[in-house]
């Protein structure tokens, strides 16, 4: 990144450990930086990550669709039942390209907005969604 006073093996261990899926405080510790350096490196990364990605773009071709839970977990409470998990919806086209949203459910009348937004019109089949 630029202007910044991180010494650029800092920040290409930081980049590693982003990509590796660390968290802002473990790759604090591992590369000797504050914790809040790291939570706002991470933090600069994801933006740019989302000003270079293509999300106005429209999806074409053979595109697999499917809704995901992350987040908190409960003892005992297992699956879709289990609380505090935010369900995502995402997009994924054979080139590798990924749109993903949070969503508020996972019904058919949150996500077909979402297709018809994202995929181009003459690939939906609606008899998938029957």
């Amino acid at each position: 990144m630029r202007r910044s006073r991180l010494s650029s093996y800092k920040q290409d261990k930081l980049i590693e450990l982003f990509i590796a899926g660390s968290t802002a405080r473990t790759a604090s510790q591992l590369v000797s930086v504050n914790k809040t350096t790291a939570s706002y490196y991470f933090h600069r990364l994801r933006l740019l990550i989302y000003q270079n990605s293509e999300h106005l773009e429209m999806f074409a071709g053979e595109i697999k669709v499917d809704e995901s839970y992350f987040g908190g977990t409960r003892k005992g409470k297992r699956g879709i039942a289990a609380g505090g998990k935010v369900p995502v919806f995402g997009l994924l086209k054979r080139n590798g390209k990924v749109y993903t949203v949070i969503i508020p459910d996972a019904k058919s009348n949150t996500l077909l907005p979402i297709i018809r937004e994202k995929v181009k019109p003459d690939i939906v089949n609606p008899r998938v969604f029957c």
